[in-house]
């Protein structure tokens, strides 16, 4: 595989558009270094901005990371904007929730202007071990879809390159990155699903990794199905009547609550649908029950809505 080669087959992907603009989340690792090298080939170096946020959770590392992507955007000659963040003692989530969330903040906030496209340097490797972890953490066929190549304005450029072929780019370039020391710390869940279930699989069957892509691909074309399905039951509306919902076969009926209540949270409806059965035992004229996920199932004369839990 030649540096053209990979070049163009990211290029081929449509996310990466000459001329348009882009912010890549730099973190000073492999990936993220190959990714805003790529999109300054594709893009345009006029049209390639990077941000870089130094959480301070590693000391001297930290501000090691730092100075490594000013050297890369240098060499680039690439703007980049630096955020530093502290974690609030009573921050809600895990450290990785909360530092995830601050970096797409800062991106939202850093493209509001321009309406420039962000790009996280998610890879193929990285693919594999996000629905493996979400299948063992959360059930439920969303746990196997994987993540998007795009949602909204957030772009995965890399989704069909392996971590080796970052690295491998970053050396034939001589690109300089950090390895991140607690990507190999197991307390974390996602090091346990790199470091002892993908090798664990591998030994199983040698394409095991390619399957796993394969099995989210196939099941991504099929929820496009599913999700029409759930449309036609609802007819346009956010509300569907309890005997309605009752004469639904059980797999579409969780699948329509599922929907309704993420329309009305705006987030993952996974509680909610496990209810179902639930909700049919609910009175016909006048109820409320709270599902979890701040969603509150309301029924009125008859008609199931969703609203968020007060």
């Amino acid at each position: 595989m030649t540096q053209e080669d990979l070049r163009e087959r990211v290029r081929a992907g449509g996310l990466l558009v000459p001329g348009a603009p882009a912010l890549v989340l730099l973190s000073g690792g492999r990936d993220s270094v190959c990714l805003l090298d790529i999109a300054v080939q594709i893009c345009g170096r006029d049209s390639v901005r990077a941000l870089h946020v130094n959480y301070g959770l590693r000391g001297g590392a930290s501000d090691a990371d730092e100075v490594s992507c000013r050297e890369v955007c240098a060499r680039l000659e690439v703007p980049l904007e630096v955020v530093r963040a502290t974690r609030p003692t009573d921050a809600p989530g895990n450290l990785q929730a909360w530092a995830r969330d601050v970096r797409y903040a800062a991106a939202t906030r850093l493209t509001a202007a321009d309406g420039a496209l962000v790009a996280a340097a998610h890879t193929q490797t990285d693919q594999v071990e996000t629905i493996l972890y979400r299948l063992a953490a959360s059930p439920g066929r969303r746990a196997l879809l994987g993540m998007e190549a795009r949602a909204g304005r957030l772009i995965r450029p890399l989704l069909d390159v392996t971590r080796e072929e970052t690295a491998a780019w970053c050396r034939a370039r001589g690109l300089s990155w950090r390895e991140d020391a607690s990507n190999d710390d197991e307390a974390f869940a996602r090091t346990r699903v790199r470091a002892g279930l993908v090798p664990a699989m591998r030994d199983v069957h040698p394409q095991a990794e390619n399957n796993v892509l394969r099995t989210a691909e196939l099941l991504r074309d099929e929820a496009a199905v599913l999700d029409e399905v759930v449309r036609t039951a609802l007819a346009g509306r956010n509300r569907i009547a309890l005997t309605q919902l009752a004469s639904l076969p059980p797999a579409l009926g969780r699948l329509v609550v599922r929907r309704l209540a993420e329309d009305a949270t705006g987030r993952p409806g996974a509680r909610a649908a496990a209810r179902l059965h639930d909700l049919l035992a609910l009175d016909q004229q006048d109820a409320a029950l709270d599902l979890g996920d701040g969603a509150r199932a309301v029924v009125q004369d008859g008609m199931l809505r969703f609203a968020r839990t007060p």
